[in-house]
């Protein structure tokens, strides 16, 4: 009855406070989970659609894309809310629009591996600066190699370069210890750049 009842002046308190433009971005979504109230659902899609667009545009080929993207975003963010425990929602959103362009990619054959680029090939030997591949042979050479890695080292390297996940996040997601985690991305990483560059040599 106590949780109930806090629950109760929790929300009311919310209702009080007055215009929804000046709820937090935090208040907003508690108040969205606790009515399941559209309103405040549009005041975040008010507040977040410009920057969303924006990183999209940064990861899609065209402006079309990015909006498409964004749609969709918005489409499943409310089971996605009700989901996640949700801290800090800004940075939240942006992880999840980062996921969400990696995965329009991927099934697009578009996969440019943006952070993998950085990691593997520091010195853009087969990569340009738009962090694009320059041919297919790149792309198949990169998809090829990553199918050569451990079961451990595969995992590893695409929760960490391609799902932006933690090191932390890895081990809950896995069961593998932190020291075993940073060696597979290591380990991976290496045997990827050599394996890539082998592919490369031998196709010229």
């Amino acid at each position: 009855m106590l949780i109930q009842h806090n629950f109760h002046s929790h929300y009311k308190s919310l209702k009080n406070k007055g215009k929804i433009s000046d709820y937090s971005d935090e208040e907003l979504l508690q108040a969205f989970r606790e009515s399941n109230d559209m309103k405040y659902f549009a005041e975040l899609y008010t507040r977040f659609v410009p920057k969303l667009y924006g990183l999209c545009l940064k990861y899609m080929t065209d402006r079309e894309s990015a909006r498409d993207a964004v749609m969709d975003i918005f489409q499943q963010l409310p089971e996605k809310i009700a989901q996640y425990e949700i801290a800090n929602f800004n940075s939240w959103l942006y992880s999840v629009a980062k996921n969400h362009c990696f995965s329009r990619l991927k099934k697009e054959n578009q996969v440019y591996f943006v952070k993998m680029e950085d990691a593997v090939v520091e010195n853009n030997t087969f990569f340009s600066h738009n962090d694009k591949p320059q041919s297919e042979d790149e792309i198949e050479a990169l998809e090829y190699c990553i199918e050569t890695l451990t079961d451990e080292q595969k995992t590893s390297v695409k929760l960490f370069y391609l799902e932006n996940r933690s090191y932390a996040d890895i081990c809950d997601m896995t069961g593998f210890a932190l020291s075993k985690v940073k060696s597979y991305i290591q380990n991976g990483k290496r045997n990827l750049k050599s394996c890539i560059l082998k592919v490369l040599k031998n196709n010229n």
